[in-house]
């Protein structure tokens, strides 16, 4: 079992490289000029070549990639001597950092968080940045996946009970509807309909987040309100296939031996269903919310864009029309991470459930 999860770790990191490498390179390439946009267009010539250097645009691409991997690695070398240096240790981008050994008299090796740079705007750390709007994707994101799991699965059940009927043909079509609609369409439709048309029977609003400030200075409110729409926007797609996924496995299992022998026993419909159908029901579910959490836990970009949700979504909105690159590249190396966890975590699981999966 060690073996399996040491695998399964060493291909997340072979994934995070390549990661890391190809947004490195594409936001390095590209011909826009952050001290210019720093500064503004009345910048001299000599304020933009101190900013680069600055930020270690002045160096070949290669040294600006080593840099950064360092950055990005929770150990790392860095000189303590030369504040001119590209890899001078400076307190005030790595601190909290602790200094395990001297690699020799100018070079120490250093334990750290991963430094992802400073806003080109705002000049605030972008790890700060992140920390503060995950929160509350990640709220938006357990209600969603809660909803759209508890409402999937006992719809699925009973289109399966009830196949044919006109109950199931309608879960079905909504079921398909729910898959075809794009997110950011969905999210304008829900935002006009529930707050816009019938705002005055809901008490809903089209925007805003989980705190809001109040204009008369008594500072901000939790307005829990604001979560419905984006979380039933966001729960829209994993509801459909969860139904459609939950109806088919319990169609499948329903027509078991060991089925038929339970209500052979005299066991009622809904204890066959519980005791014994249930907990196979649920395998292929939960790889699917598995996987639905996870992009969902990414970042919900146009459903918090429309609903002007503060989380990640609004970060890497902002940080692309600001063309605020330290931002979109921490916000993509973040939602990256979360996903390899997620599925790394996944896989841990079915090879402690299964162990064909191990021996796979």
């Amino acid at each position: 079992m060690l073996r399996f999860i040491l695998k399964r770790l060493f291909y997340g990191f072979l994934v995070l490289f390549g990661v890391i490498t190809v947004v490195f390179l594409l936001f390095n390439v590209l011909p826009a000029d952050p001290a210019r946009m720093m500064l503004g267009q009345r910048a001299d010539i000599a304020s933009i070549e101190a900013i680069n250097r600055d930020l270690g645009r002045d160096k070949p691409l290669l040294t600006q990639y080593i840099n950064y991997l360092n950055d990005l690695s929770p150990i790392s070398v860095h000189n303590l001597k030369d504040t001119k240096s590209y890899f001078y240790l400076d307190s005030s981008k790595y601190k909290p950092y602790t200094r395990l050994f001297n690699l020799s008299s100018t070079k120490t090796l250093v334990l750290k968080q991963p430094y992802l740079r400073r806003s080109y705007q705002s000049k605030a750390k972008v790890a700060d940045i992140l920390m503060e709007a995950f929160p509350l994707t990640a709220l938006l994101a357990v209600v969603s996946i809660v909803f759209a799991s508890l409402i999937g699965i006992f719809t699925g059940i009973l289109c399966a009970i009830k196949k044919d009927t006109w109950f199931d043909r309608l879960a079905m079509f909504f079921s398909v509807i729910g898959m075809s609609l794009p997110s950011f369409f969905a999210a304008i439709v829900i935002a006009w309909f529930f707050a816009y048309l019938l705002g005055e029977y809901t008490g809903l609003n089209m925007i805003g987040s989980l705190y809001t400030i109040d204009d008369f200075g008594d500072g901000t409110h939790l307005t829990l309100q604001n979560i419905i729409l984006p979380a039933l926007t966001l729960g829209i797609r994993p509801l459909a296939v969860i139904i459609e996924l939950t109806r088919s496995s319990t169609l499948e299992v329903l027509s078991q031996d060991y089925i038929r022998t339970a209500k052979a026993k005299g066991l009622s419909f809904p204890k066959v269903i519980l005791r014994h159908a249930l907990k196979n029901i649920m395998n292929p579910v939960i790889t699917a919310i598995s996987g639905w959490f996870a992009s969902l836990m990414a970042g919900a970009v146009f459903v918090e864009y429309v609903f002007d949700w503060k989380g990640m979504g609004m970060v890497m909105v902002d940080g692309l029309g600001k063309y605020d690159f330290p931002v979109v590249m921490g916000s993509l190396l973040f939602i990256s991470l979360i996903l390899v966890i997620i599925n790394i975590l996944t896989d841990i699981s079915y090879g402690l459930l299964d162990p064909r999966v191990r021996m796979n």
